[in-house]
């Protein structure tokens, strides 16, 4: 740790959330103060419309150990989180929603799992209070599919109450609303990942910003992090692939029926296989380009970036 690096940060994206700050900033502070640790509390206030900066602003009038960081608009919870972890200095970062939903005592279990060695761990709302069919189904649904599909196995991928090192933490790039997905990304890197279970409330005041519309987004963000785990440096493997089948078989069938037409004789003109082989050769085409494509932007990415495809954990010098 560093002459000015603390040893917490807990970041709060904090969005429409003015009956809940002050209640849960006084619970965070008790918290925070028995763990005996040095800390600092981020809040983002994500462009919010009612008043809570103007919550957040007089909160830290009276404490240096809040640090406020307002976004000019709503960029959505992951760009907040995004914002709040290049903004904290803690060698712990914990992560956590401004709903009241979680309690802020849970930090410590995050914290002793942490401490056994873990890169990220994660919280679980083992009894989770809300709508089953609207709410707990879908979610459940959601968890399995992301867990078979990445790899991660995690109950509760929703759950925002989570901590990390910071040297994961900061090798992860959100985007989009890829924040719950953040285990997976961090797993392309090599990380030490645990799950504890964590209490779980109702909302006591304001609107969740969470409906069943986010199930398609989810879905997509998903094959967006499935081929960042797996095909990110190698873009010619997924794209070629599916070119060189397509490629295969609209050959074959081009093949067939010039056979039929040059040894036959029967006519080809009006067979929809002929337009299906045309159409299957030119999506190859079209797929391996794209591949090559994906592989000139890969070098691109990380070379002008300088940015490695590699994370080393620790170097013996």
């Amino acid at each position: 740790m560093t002459e000015d690096q603390l040893e917490l940060s807990v970041v709060i994206p904090i969005y429409n959330e003015q009956e809940n700050i002050e209640r849960l900033y006084r619970d965070l502070k008790q918290v925070l103060e028995r763990l005996g640790k040095s800390y600092e509390i981020v809040a983002v206030d994500d462009g919010s419309t009612d008043g809570s900066f103007e919550v957040l602003r007089e909160l830290h009038r009276g404490d240096d150990l809040l640090k406020v960081v307002r976004l000019r608009r709503n960029f959505g919870q992951a760009a907040a989180f995004a914002a709040g972890f290049d903004s904290a200095v803690g060698e712990i970062i914990v992560s956590m929603d401004a709903d009241l939903q979680f309690d802020p005592a849970d930090i410590s279990k995050l914290l002793d799992k942490i401490s056994e060695g873990y890169d990220i761990v994660s919280g679980w709302r083992a009894d989770r209070q809300e709508t089953f069919m609207t709410r707990r189904l879908p979610s459940m649904a959601a968890n399995w599919l992301i867990s078979r599909i990445t790899g991660v196995a995690l109950h509760d991928y929703g759950c925002s109450l989570k901590a990390y090192r910071s040297e994961v933490i900061r090798n992860v790039r959100l985007y989009g609303e890829l924040h719950r997905f953040i285990p997976a990304l961090a797993s392309s890197i090599g990380v030490h990942l645990a799950e504890v279970p964590v209490s779980h409330y109702p909302r006591r005041h304001g609107k969740s910003k969470y409906d069943l519309s986010r199930t398609l987004t989810v879905i997509l963000d998903l094959l967006t992090v499935k081929f960042l785990l797996s095909y990110a440096t190698r873009p010619m493997q997924v794209f070629g692939l599916l070119g060189m089948l397509s490629l295969a078989v609209g050959t074959v069938i081009a093949a067939y029926l010039s056979f039929i037409r040059l040894f036959l004789g029967s006519p080809i003109a009006n067979r929809p296989l002929l337009l299906l082989a045309i159409l299957l050769i030119f999506v190859g085409v079209q797929l391996v380009t794209m591949g090559l494509l994906g592989e000139l932007t890969t070098r691109t990415y990380y070379e002008a970036q300088g940015k490695k495809i590699y994370v080393i954990r620790e170097m013996l010098e």
